[in-house]
């Protein structure tokens, strides 16, 4: 059987182009004892897996040249040799990239696709979501009556941060996002202010939706972002550092926050952290995003790209913030 990949090329040099990509056809191995094989459904793209086509050590090991790039997907199982899994469960897994997928047991978590559609799997229900409630719950440590402030605010992670923090009781939610569209949706979302960052310096659109401070920041970008947060942070404010985009393409150093004195002043915790030291919430995440989704109290939006040979121009138009909410791929 053959299963059709995209593979990494070539690394990237500051930002990814489609050079960096190939499509291949490979044959497929027997299916050993322990695994399934997976019919691909849909796949994620996410700004996480820019740091993993660099040849660095970090948190997880870079992709392999010349072999499949890998990510979250949702597919259904057409062969099974592994206990508890049945031909035609829908499972959700590692091995995005590839419309078929040799995947071991402990690797796949079967879904209901009855009560959610695939993609939501990916997203609001997904490790999406699980970043969103563990970093603003666990690592911001959020409290009822907080004021929040959500950079990269319409994106898959950012749009979910706003909404849930609403959902606990925040007293007041601003979020910055790229253009007046985004601004929009996200005040039709529940936030309570929103910015777009090209109208003018962050920090001054930030103090202007914010006279009052803010007390928490989730901060998906970094940057002017984390300085102008630090500058509006109140007393013992707290802030989750879950990405930073504004510099994953940089090909210089990019310069530490020129105010992070005030850190010490004000007492603030800034704490990064990856989902996986998180896994322990999923339970409870996903029992309270299920009543949010169905109450209507939280909605998440996505950008669909048909095709899998059109995944590398949906992961470049992930980088250039060309999505509102998840970006995924069908297959």
């Amino acid at each position: 059987m053959k299963a059709h990949e995209i593979h990494l090329a070539s690394r990237p040099e500051g930002w990814p182009t489609e050079d960096n990509f190939r499509a291949e056809v490979v044959d497929l191995p027997e299916l050993q004892d322990g695994q399934i094989l997976v019919r691909n459904i849909v796949m994620s793209v996410d700004p996480y897996m820019r740091g993993r086509m660099n040849d660095v050590k970090s948190y997880v090991p870079p992709f392999q040249l010349d072999a499949p790039l890998d990510g979250g997907a949702v597919g259904e199982v057409i062969e099974s040799k592994a206990d508890g899994f049945a031909v035609g469960d829908a499972v959700v897994h590692g091995k995005g990239w590839r419309d078929l997928a040799i995947v071991p047991a402990q690797g796949a978590s079967k879904v209901d696709l009855g009560a959610a559609k695939a993609s939501a799997y990916l997203s609001a229900l997904g490790m999406t979501g699980t970043t969103a409630y563990a970093g603003l719950t666990a690592v911001a440590s959020f409290q009822k009556g907080d004021v929040v402030f959500v950079s990269g605010a319409a994106g898959a992670v950012g749009s979910l941060v706003g909404q849930i923090a609403k959902a606990l009781g925040a007293s007041r939610v601003i979020g910055s996002a790229g253009s007046p569209a985004k601004v929009a949706r996200l005040l039709e979302l529940g936030f309570d202010a929103a910015f777009d960052y090209h109208d003018g310096p962050v920090a001054e659109q930030l103090r202007q939706a914010a006279p009052d401070g803010i007390d928490v920041y989730f901060d998906n970008v970094g940057g002017d972002h984390l300085e102008a947060a630090i500058g509006s942070m109140n007393k013992h404010g707290r802030i989750a550092m879950c990405g930073a985009i504004a510099q994953y393409n940089s090909t210089e150093p990019t310069p530490a926050p020129r105010n992070l004195a005030l850190a010490i002043g004000k007492e603030l915790t800034l704490k990064g952290f990856i989902v996986g030291s998180y896994a322990h919430l999923t339970e409870e995440f996903r029992a309270k995003m299920t009543d949010w989704l169905a109450s209507g109290a939280i909605e998440f939006d996505e950008t669909i790209v048909e095709g899998l040979d059109n995944a590398p121009a949906a992961f470049i138009g992930l980088m250039k913030g060309e999505n509102t909410g998840k970006m995924v791929v069908t297959i």
